[in-house]
């Protein structure tokens, strides 16, 4: 006797505007489970050149929007696992914040919004069904919870953002960065927040699949550019912002990842949350190794897992995130040094293709960002 070997085969997902990425011409890649539009006709460089001087539109839809509702002790099961001030955090305003493993790694980053009910979190593709299940174990009974699948998330960003989308949803330009509203749309209800992941002014629009393409069509007619994952990553690292599973992951703190300043003064100084005394400790003490900018000399790429030496050829660090920057007109990367080398405008060397080459290490942002406050 014989038995048949059954592989489980995970289907690649679609967003509910597939097929409109299709007729736009765009070239796919699978991305955190999705099949998603890498760039499209004009190519990377000119998306990237579009969206800083004009607008262009992202489908985030594959991005988690999971709404959670309950009463005060909702804050407080949050609060344990997310470093923010969730409790004086006002109705309709977000802030970025992480999910954190009991070591004080990053499980996640994210944008969390209080909403009348509750509170609306956007997870990263790749990791919100184990976000899912990180936030549900500290979640009570009565707290209802919902992953919704039926909204898509579009991203418009660019200087020319809030003149487009105000003549079609009044009132958005009364939106400061990081906060949001309710707003009526061709008969539904939608929530527009004023954020997103370029450095540029624009807004981020949570809408139904149904009603999802007629939004689009008059962001094409407004001359607005559809974006892929390739200038989406161009721009969020010249603007200096993490994508996780690269400049972030479980074994690295927000200590070290630069970004204490999104961890809550009253946080920082009460805790309560997970990581809270290696987080403590690193607060007062520094850490070992933190994120950095960097600026290779000349046109040379440093990308993803380049090593990082001392000038005088010692091993300090390695490339998280690396690649050309449009905007301006060079080299720009990020990644992780031993402390004592992280002083802004220190010497480093890149081993690029088993050749080394200079570098120095950069401020951050590479591109200075426009955000209305």
């Amino acid at each position: 006797m014989g038995f048949e070997e059954k592989r489980v085969i995970m289907e690649v997902q679609k967003t509910a505007l597939y097929n409109y990425h299709k007729n736009l011409g765009a070239k796919f890649v699978p991305f955190a489970g999705y099949e998603m539009p890498i760039q499209y006709k004009d190519g990377i460089v000119k998306e990237h050149i579009s969206t800083r001087t004009h607008a262009g539109f992202f489908d985030v839809s594959h991005m988690g929007q999971f709404f959670l509702e309950g009463d005060e002790t909702l804050i407080e099961s949050l609060e344990k696992i997310i470093p923010a001030d969730l409790k004086n955090l006002k109705i309709n305003h977000s802030k970025y914040s992480f999910l954190l493993n009991n070591e004080g790694g990053i499980i996640d980053d994210l944008i969390i919004t209080r909403t009348e009910k509750g509170f609306c979190i956007i997870l990263n593709a790749a990791c919100k069904e184990n976000d899912i299940k990180q936030i549900s174990q500290f979640l009570k009974k009565h707290h209802k919870h919902l992953l919704n699948n039926d909204l898509s998330l579009i991203a418009l960003q660019g200087p020319k953002s809030v003149e487009i989308l105000e003549k079609l949803i009044p009132g958005v330009a009364n939106l400061k960065f990081m906060t949001g509203n309710n707003f009526e749309y061709d008969g539904e209800n939608l929530y527009v927040t004023r954020s997103g992941y370029t450095g540029e002014d624009g807004f981020e629009i949570s809408i139904s699949n149904t009603k999802v393409e007629k939004l689009i069509d008059y962001l094409i007619s407004n001359k607005v550019k559809p974006i892929g994952l390739g200038a989406r990553d161009t721009l969020r690292l010249e603007a200096g912002l993490c994508l996780y599973g690269h400049d972030l992951n479980e074994k690295i703190n927000p200590v070290e990842a630069n970004l204490k300043w999104a961890i809550a003064k009253k946080r920082k100084e009460v805790g309560g949350f997970n990581g809270w005394e290696k987080i403590k400790n690193l607060l007062a003490n520094g850490s070992k190794k933190i994120r950095v900018g960097i600026k290779p000399d000349g046109k040379v790429i440093a990308r993803e897992n380049t090593k990082i030496f001392s000038s005088d050829n010692n091993e300090i660090g390695f490339v998280t995130s690396g690649t050309f920057g449009p905007s301006v007109n060079a080299p720009v990367a990020m990644g992780y040094v031993k402390s004592e080398f992280s002083e802004v405008g220190t010497s480093i060397q890149l081993e690029v293709r088993g050749k080394k080459y200079g570098g120095k290490i950069s401020e951050l942002p590479f591109y200075k960002k426009s955000y209305v406050k």
